[in-house]
């Protein structure tokens, strides 16, 4: 098998990472690059390529942007490339081939390009289209809120339902989740994990801090309108000043 693909991401060096990685392998025939989505969707449009590594996050047309506006019928098979294990959900569920976390390791890249290979190899056209298909009906349709992580742990993925979180820690431009004993890294900021979790299920208590609704044991007020915060676990956490308010519309009762 012979294959052309295209390598479209917005970071200069990524690309030439990617162009290296595939470059290894006597199966591709060339490897075309693209700087941001606008130019992917031109080049997709004019040469047909048989895998297609999509950066994620990029200025403007991101990479569901690019998935979106090429269409089932000439859209190739997808690896996402991605520095936040948080598109890993969404790609599983948009049946892509793989996602690879930044920075790519070799052993990870062979395994999706051998997935990849079995995917060309195997998959009749319709198959291919139903997957696009499956793609952008995910892609108008995505999850309001979450409801599980996807966590990766060596070369598997471990998916951890938001329910079963005592509590998320900031942690550099990471998170910790927490839960029971066991602690899990997440590579996302903060702010994107608050902004897709359930508002009514979990309270941001502090820019670090933010708890799952139903671990709560008991609170109290402490000084500068600060509140101190007990898990069922035992763990305590202490509020910021600017949560306060927040703090108090959740916990008290509606009536």
């Amino acid at each position: 098998m012979r294959l052309t693909a295209l390598v479209v991401d917005d970071e200069p060096l990524a690309r030439q990472g990617l162009k290296l990685l595939l470059g290894r392998y006597p199966q591709v025939e060339s490897v075309s690059d693209a700087r941001n989505g606008r130019e992917a969707i031109t080049l997709i449009r004019e040469k047909k390529f048989d895998l297609l590594l999509l950066d994620v996050q990029m200025p403007r047309t991101d990479g569901f942007a690019v998935v979106h506006a090429i269409g089932a019928e000439r859209m190739p098979p997808v690896i996402f490339v991605t520095a936040h294990d948080q598109y890993a959900i969404r790609a599983f569920e948009i049946a892509a081939i793989d996602y690879l976390l930044k920075p790519v390791t070799e052993e990870r890249f062979d395994l999706a390009f051998q997935r990849a290979l079995g995917r060309l190899r195997g998959a009749p056209h319709e198959d291919a289209t139903k997957q696009v298909l499956t793609m952008l009906h995910a892609i108008a349709n995505p999850p309001r809120q979450l409801e599980r992580f996807a966590v990766r742990s060596g070369e598997n993925t471990i998916f951890v339902p938001v329910d079963e979180v005592d509590w998320i820690e900031a942690f550099q431009n990471y998170v910790r989740l927490h839960v029971g004993v066991t602690t899990y890294l997440l590579h996302v900021p903060m702010n994107t994990i608050e902004g897709v979790l359930d508002s009514s299920r979990f309270l941001r208590i502090h820019r670090s801090h933010i708890v799952n609704l139903q671990r709560i044991a008991q609170l109290w007020s402490i000084a500068h309108g600060q509140y101190a915060v007990e898990l069922k676990s035992g763990q305590r956490l202490q509020s910021g000043r600017t949560y306060s308010e927040r703090i108090r519309g959740t916990l008290t009762n509606p009536f």
